[in-house]
């Protein structure tokens, strides 16, 4: 029944641990992960500065008070036209989606026209999870003009998409290049930890913005598609990605720090021109205004224009960061608002650069977990709670070590819901072993119990890590009793009915002699060798000494009318006293040890307690003894006794009344 209940109590322990490894990687995964993975980002991961080849053209809250919002497209020409005719960057990314368009309109068409003009510019789509107006005739006719040339090899990788915001039909006969604008996948939510670089539309494959203009770039709009991997053949450019069932290829993004202007942090990690200039500067430029002829109004920092030349060979990101709840931003582990224009920078310097994210897979956050959590469970088997808590700090210090490291190197290793996990770990190991100790120290108390004293017992099991030979001296009273002539009478009796007679004599005298605060050291045969004074603090240890003995022999003249109505022989006891200096505590080996007395003073009570056959006495003290007794017991005198091993004669006291009142 035992061995069923402990059974019970491992299952179930076990149980309860699974479940709340279980909980609280969800609830670690659900609230803290995110914020982890932000932290490890921002603070280890991200570059130190995003390439200064990459200039964000920003219409941002100066654009739309110096030119009244919202625009009409011809503004967006001139800002086109202004790279186009003066300036020569390499490419030029359009981070919008222009859906509404007027042909009857001169300023829609002027900028229709203007793009048109230019093939290195890369306009912006956005894919649809349910678009009505995606007819497949017109996905065919998109697909068959802005889809990339993929070499896939997947096997049916399914999408969430089966359309777009459709583009107005004059751009579409304008529009020489398309990338998908949309950053996150639709069921994305909190960090921008990833971004879609490839995006399935029913059956055809779209690049993004910044992967549109890398191809671009290096004239190709050929890649391959494996399981972990967008392949640039002609450039050897290896994109690792996630591919998931929603139809997207999410590649983690490396960020940059942000960039610092005259001592104060900006939300953007690349070089940044609002566009209220770059109008200023074409219209300028228009009006005969060059800074070949006014060189001062184009100086930088101090002229009123920016140089075209500024842009040569140079990438453009064109975008918005205007105020308010509509605003282009998004939460990204850089910052609260990040511009949608900056992300789009930070993806195609990824992109040129090799700059990608790894993010480690379920696996080698099971496998820190499992080894965090075994090297918990040694130490707390192996220490004590302080030192335990101090050793695993230290390993989850040089595990946070680790991390970081990995970080900076451009892998992501979670270590958020692995240390949850471990401290759910801890605490339900120590609390584990609390409980297991305490049943065992339970059981340890029942068993023991039966061959030592309660008390004695108990500082046994409160000392239980920390037993050792030594001890202490004190001024204690010991009892010995002997049964008159039990070595004969044993003779008559067959060994059960001795081990009886004893059990049933034991069984008595234990509750006398722990009523008076006694403590059963040891029982040699039929004798019983008590302690007063120790470990039980009692400083009228004497007095209650001689108050049990003289209530065992009480509880002895009951015995011995109850026993001879049975047929049973008949007994009597003796009892001998003696109070003084002993030395206590354990006494053995390291390996085996007894707590108890050794000294003179237990050795001449021992003396004492045989007398008591020579003069036919029951209750016999020494002095020291009777000098506590005094005034409670009446007694005769016994001089001049001449005790073994003594060299000079000494008193004893037989004591024939108690008063137990006082």
């Amino acid at each position: 029944m035992k061995n069923l209940k402990n059974k019970w109590f491992y299952f179930n322990s076990s149980l309860l641990y699974l479940v709340l490894i279980f909980v609280f990687f969800i609830l670690s995964l659900m609230f803290i992960e995110q914020y982890a993975n932000s932290f490890l980002i921002s603070n280890f991961a991200a570059n130190k500065t995003g390439s200064q080849d990459i200039i964000e053209i920003v219409v941002d809250d100066k654009s739309i008070q110096e030119y009244k919002w919202p625009w009409a497209k011809d503004m967006y020409a001139q800002i086109l036209d202004y790279f186009h005719s003066y300036a020569s960057p390499k490419v030029i990314g359009f981070d919008m989606n222009v859906t509404t368009f007027d042909e009857n309109n001169s300023k829609d068409m002027q900028f229709a026209t203007q793009v048109g003009k230019m093939p290195n510019l890369v306009s912006g789509f956005v894919p649809e999870i349910d678009n009505d107006n995606s007819e497949k005739v017109f996905l065919t006719n998109f697909a068959k003009k802005y889809s990339i040339d993929t070499d896939v090899k997947l096997e049916n990788p399914t999408t969430i998409y089966n359309g777009l915001v459709n583009p107005p039909e004059a751009l579409l006969n304008s529009v020489n290049n398309y990338g998908s604008v949309k950053i996150e996948s639709a069921t994305g939510s909190g960090y921008l930890f990833s971004t879609i670089n490839l995006v399935k539309i029913q059956d055809a494959f779209y690049p993004s913005l910044p992967l549109k203009m890398y191809l671009l770039e290096n004239n190709t709009n050929k890649i391959i598609l494996d399981p972990s991997n967008i392949i640039v053949p002609k450039t050897g450019l290896k994109i690792p990605y996630m591919y998931k069932s929603d139809g997207v290829a999410k590649t983690f993004i490396r960020y940059y720090k942000n960039i610092v202007k005259k001592d104060i942090i900006t939300d953007y990690s690349h070089p940044n021109v609002s566009a209220s200039l770059i109008i200023d500067s074409y219209r300028a430029l228009k009006s005969g205004i060059t800074p070949q002829n006014h060189p001062e109004m184009f100086a930088v920092g101090t002229g009123k224009y920016i140089n075209p030349m500024l842009f040569k060979d140079k990438t453009v990101l064109i975008g918005a960061n205007i105020s308010g709840p509509s605003a282009d931003v998004l939460l990204t582990p850089m910052a609260m608002r990040h511009p949608g224009v900056d992300i789009q920078a930070t993806i195609y310097d990824n992109l040129i650069n090799n700059h990608f994210l790894k993010f480690a897979g379920v696996g080698v956050g099971f496998l820190s977990f499992i080894i965090l959590s075994l090297l918990a469970f040694i130490v707390i088997l192996k220490f004590k709670f302080f030192k335990g808590i101090l050793s695993i700090i230290f390993v989850d210090i040089l595990y946070l070590i680790f991390v970081f490291i990995c970080a900076h190197n451009g892998y992501i290793i979670s270590f958020a819901v692995p240390l949850v996990l471990q401290f759910v770990t801890v605490v339900f190991g120590y609390s584990f072993k609390f409980i297991s100790e305490n049943r065992n120290k339970e059981k340890i108390k029942q068993a023991m119990g039966k061959y030592l004293s309660q008390d004695v017992m108990k500082n046994v099991v409160r000392n239980i890590d920390d037993l050792k030979l030594g001890g202490k001296r004190a001024i204690v009273t010991v009892l010995f009793s002997d049964i008159r002539g039990f070595t004969s009478l044993s003779e008559k009796m067959s060994a059960e009915e001795v081990s009886m007679i004893l059990n049933e004599y034991f069984a008595e005298m234990e509750p006398i002699i722990s009523k008076y605060n006694g403590v059963i050291n040891k029982f040699i045969g039929d004798a019983v060798m008590a302690i007063f004074g120790e470990p039980i603090q009692d400083i009228n240890h004497a007095q209650n000494a001689v108050k049990c003995a003289y209530e065992m022999l009480k509880k002895v003249e009951y015995l011995r009318e109850k026993w001879l109505f049975e047929g049973k022989p008949k007994i009597e006891i003796g009892i001998g006293i003696n109070t003084g200096e002993v030395f206590i505590g354990n006494i053995g080996t390291e390996t085996r040890m007894e707590y108890t007395v050794i000294g003179d003073t237990v050795n001449l009570a021992s003396r004492i307690e045989s007398y008591n056959k020579v003069y036919k006495t029951n209750l016999l003290v020494s002095s020291s003894t009777y000098s506590s007794i005094s005034d409670i017991a009446d007694v005769i005198k016994i001089s001049e006794v001449q005790i073994r091993g003594k060299s000079k004669k000494m008193n004893i006291y037989e004591v024939l009344r108690i008063d137990v009142s006082k």
